[in-house]
């Protein structure tokens, strides 16, 4: 499961926890990106503290980890290279990708995407409005066009976004239950998201 998690919020959690439970994973890999170049650069907080929050959310989940696999890589990383990567040092594993249903209508324009799909089994979940038809159309043009394996999570529709999170803390409205505890504490502790003094 890749993405900004900027910060991690429980939705992340919420549809980690069913893709580990619905296609009985062995474990769940929280990868923070430390560029996305398909995003807005401008709110980023630096690589190591997103790290940290994904560390602190996932503490008490013995079958959730944090590789900081792509934010130890200088420069863009890209989706494909980081799989292919982590199935030649693993070539028994079968990966499956995790994402919400707002990535299934970019994917086609991430680099190589024909790799990413070749390398992988994505999951993805409900999101932005979207409805299970909207989805099930989507994913047949990704399946005509790149022979994509995908398959629908079992979350309902989670509208939690760490967008309007981060929106939440500058109009100093509460955060509380929508990021883990943990979480919590260390945002206000440390003052995220109302500073410009941490931003990349």
């Amino acid at each position: 499961m890749g993405g900004s998690f900027n910060p991690i919020h429980i939705g992340h959690l919420i549809i980690a926890e069913k893709a580990r439970e619905q296609f009985a994973l062995d474990e769940v890999l929280f990868m923070p990106c430390a560029l996305n170049y398909m995003k807005d650069a401008s709110e980023l907080l630096p690589s190591a503290i997103r790290a940290k929050m994904v560390s602190l959310a996932i503490e008490d989940n013995p079958f959730f980890t944090l590789s900081t696999m792509e934010i130890d890589k200088e420069g863009n990383t890209y989706t494909y290279e980081t799989l292919e990567s982590l199935k030649s040092q693993n070539p028994d594993n079968e990966y499956y990708f995790i994402l919400g249903a707002d990535s299934l209508w970019t994917i086609a324009d991430w680099k190589e995407p024909e790799r990413l799909f070749a390398s992988c089994t994505i999951l993805a979940a409900v999101r932005d409005n979207k409805t299970i038809r909207d989805m099930n159309k989507q994913i047949k043009v990704l399946n005509d066009k790149f022979g994509a394996s995908i398959f629908l999570l079992q979350t309902g529709n989670i509208e939690i976004s760490s967008s309007n999170i981060r929106k939440l803390v500058k109009e100093g409205a509460s955060i509380r239950y929508v990021v883990p505890e943990a979480v919590y504490k260390y945002i206000v502790e440390n003052m995220l998201y109302k500073s410009n003094i941490l931003k990349c």
